[in-house]
């Protein structure tokens, strides 16, 4: 698909333009509203694309947790009879917790690991189906309670009958920023994983003390410009990080229910590289 398409689209997703305005200039690039409106599912994510994805040898349950002011909704998900299991947050897109990211979150579970895919969206009454209206809630989250009730499930992970103490997070678009975001506020962290998500504030580096691992689009202009600065930061102050920039692929790379984003390679590549860190610093 044409790339200003694309990148139109992320512009689109990241509420830097109305739907108005998105729909307005989709269809001057495609020719036609009528056009536009056809070419508009290829660009939305497909959830039937994550509903079939099931490991018998899985235990999962929709579960609450005590957040900062009220129930935490989150999708846990564990071997089965498995006990003393290094544990993971799943961070979800801009869009709450969907299919997609409790997909993600049975997968973790599937390498080995105690996994918890928390819906932030839970103190404004939870993930929509609609993700348009996703997407507003979030921009509606207060910055600092939405980072403790993170916090919040990082304790209740750590303290979980079956986790062996040690907690790392993976998080997406805008959890790949919360990762980073966290890694900075958990000085018990072991490892953070962001993907293609923006960095955290440079001034904050020198807090960090988990084990960082940075997946980036090779075609997102828009979060690897932040890139520089942050490598820099990170090297002056000896954090132990690794940067991985996959050439070629879009943001939202490793989502499999965005047909126009998704890179099979770079998503296969880059998920080996996050569980082969998660079960070094989390094992």
């Amino acid at each position: 698909m044409n790339q200003e398409i694309i990148n139109l689209y992320d512009s689109y997703t990241h509420s830097e333009i109305s739907r108005k305005s998105f729909i307005k200039k989709l269809a001057i690039l495609t020719g036609s509203t009528a056009m536009a409106l056809t070419l508009l599912p290829l660009l939305e994510n497909n959830y039937a694309a994550a509903a079939g994805y099931n490991d018998p040898n899985l235990d999962t349950e929709m579960i609450t947790y005590a957040g900062l002011e009220g129930p935490m909704k989150a999708f846990l998900a564990k071997p089965k009879n498995k006990r003393q299991l290094g544990s993971v947050v799943i961070i979800h897109e801009n869009r709450g917790l969907n299919p997609h990211t409790i997909d993600v979150t049975k997968k973790m579970a599937s390498e080995g690991f105690l996994a918890l895919g928390i819906d932030a969206l839970s103190p404004l009454g939870g993930t929509p189906e609609d993700e348009d209206k996703g997407r507003e809630l979030i921009g509606k989250l207060d910055p600092m309670k939405n980072l403790k009730n993170y916090l919040m499930g990082l304790e209740y992970l750590r303290t979980h009958k079956n986790s062996n103490g040690k907690v790392g997070c993976v998080g997406f678009c805008w959890g790949g920023l919360m990762a980073n975001r966290i890694a900075v506020a958990d000085p018990k962290l072991q490892a953070a994983v962001a993907y293609y998500g923006s960095q955290a504030p440079v001034s904050d580096v020198p807090l960090i003390k988990a084990s960082l691992m940075l997946h980036y689009a090779g075609l997102d202009e828009r979060i690897n410009a932040g890139i520089p600065a942050y490598e820099a930061a990170l090297k002056a102050n000896n954090i132990d990080y690794q940067l991985f920039i996959y050439e070629g692929v879009n943001h939202a790379f490793n989502n499999d229910t965005s047909p126009t984003r998704y890179n099979e390679a770079a998503a296969k590549l880059a998920w080996e590289r996050t569980i082969s860190l998660l079960k070094k610093k989390l094992g």
